[in-house]
Formats: structure tokens, sequence, C-alpha cells
């Protein structure tokens, strides 16, 4: 069943005749889809930091109507990864490296934060959840398959927000993870980061169920924090020139 599930996370078509491939995703608009594919152009250099995003451009590169792509852009802006700026119309926002490291800093405290009430406050069906949704992943990493494993690695952090008990942490810790999902999946894209980050997973699971919140709390701090080569690769594809 988990490679069934795991399928249907990475299922491709085209959108229209000479379109970009875009992910089909059970489940997901095609603004949302759209939305996948310009951040995955964002994070990679495709679309550089500064650049206008021009609608009409991209929707006949993706062999779409304007209207889909204008419902992608405000998403995306709704999250700070573009701007819109007078005279210029949406814009791929400036995002330095020391920027980046102080939003995985928090995120990985707020992470931490929601890891520790969980191991001391979530119910049984929570924390059976928690464990569904790791053992969801593990299809994803048998195929080598960062795409799937980052949007079932996206609903293990959500069951982990769950988990904790607390509604206002979990709706901040929900914020931030939209604001980071592209630099997230971005790290994913790191040799052997897919493989590490389930085993890092595990031991959160193992903490959380074990009921040791200070261990949970460690595990997810380390799990979330960016640092030395890892961080340096991500900043790197950041900083990739736009092919052509």
């Amino acid at each position: 069943m988990l490679d069934r599930l795991c399928m249907l996370y990475t299922q491709r078509h085209m959108d229209g005749a000479g379109g970009e491939r875009v992910a089909s995703v059970i489940g997901m608009k095609l603004s949302e889809q759209l939305r996948d594919a310009i951040e995955e152009r964002i994070v990679t250099g495709a679309y550089p930091p500064g650049s206008r995003l021009d609608e009409v451009e991209i929707a006949g590169a993706f062999g779409v109507s304007r209207t889909p792509i204008r419902e992608a852009l405000i998403q995306l802006a709704s999250v700070g990864l573009i701007e819109s700026r007078p005279r210029r119309g949406s814009v791929v926002a400036e995002v330095s490296p020391e920027r980046l490291r102080d939003m995985f800093e928090v995120m990985a405290e707020l992470e931490a934060l929601c890891a520790g009430l969980a191991a001391e406050r979530a119910s049984d069906a929570a924390r059976a959840a928690l464990a569904a949704a790791h053992a969801a992943c593990e299809g994803a990493v048998k195929a080598k398959d960062p795409d799937a494993y980052y949007r079932l690695n996206e609903q293990f952090h959500h069951a982990l927000y769950d988990a904790c008990g607390n509604r206002f942490l979990a709706e901040q810790a929900r914020q931030l993870h939209r604001r980071l999902r592209p630099y997230r999946r971005l790290q994913l894209r790191v040799p052997g980061r897919m493989k590490a980050s389930f085993a890092e997973h595990g031991g959160v699971v193992d903490a959380v169920l074990g009921r040791d919140g200070a261990e949970a709390s460690a595990r997810v701090r380390a799990h979330i924090s960016v640092q030395g080569e890892r961080f340096a690769t991500m900043v790197a594809a950041l900083r990739r020139p736009a092919p052509g």
C-alpha cells in the first residue's frame, strides 16, 4: 500500500501541448501544482532573486491559462517567496544566506518545542498518526524519490505539530514551515540527505513514543538545523546562475 501511495505522489503529466511538466498529485489543484513547479525553479536558480515573473510568459511555458499562474503567484507571495513591486509586478524575493540561517534556527526551536510537548501530551491517536506518517516515508526513501519523500515528509512534520497539544504553537510552526518549504525541499537534493532525514525522523518518533521530551526536542533541533556542508550546498544551489 505504501508503494502505491508513493506512486500517486510521483505521477507526472503534461499541461498543454509543449508545456513543461508539473507534478500531478492527487488532491492538488492545478494552481498548487504550478506553485510547486515555480517554487522549484526559484530555489534552483532558474528564476533568480530580483527577476520579474511575467504571467503571460510563465503561462506559455507551462501551456496553461494565466488564471492558475496568477493563483500560484499569490500563494508564493503569501509565504514571502516573491514580492509585488510597483511597475514591475511579481519579483522573486532576495533571501540572504544569513536570513535563511536565521529562519532555520527559529524553525528548529519551534519544532523542538512541538516535539517536547508531543512526548508529554500526545494522545494515543496522535502518537499512532506520527508513527504512521513516518512509516509512509519509507517507500519514497527506497525508491530514491526526493519529490515523493518531500510531500510525505511534510505530512510527518504536520503530524508532529498536531501531536503537541498547543494549537497556537502548531499554527506558528505551520506558518514558518510554509515559508521555508522550498528550502527544505532543496535540502533533500543534497546527496544522502533523504536517507539521513528518514533515520532522524525515526529517532524523533522513538523519543515521542517513549515520552522523553528532552530527547525528542534535541533530536528535532538537530534534524532541522542547517549547518556546515549541508547549508553551504544549499546556498550554492540558490546562487547558481540561471541556465542559458
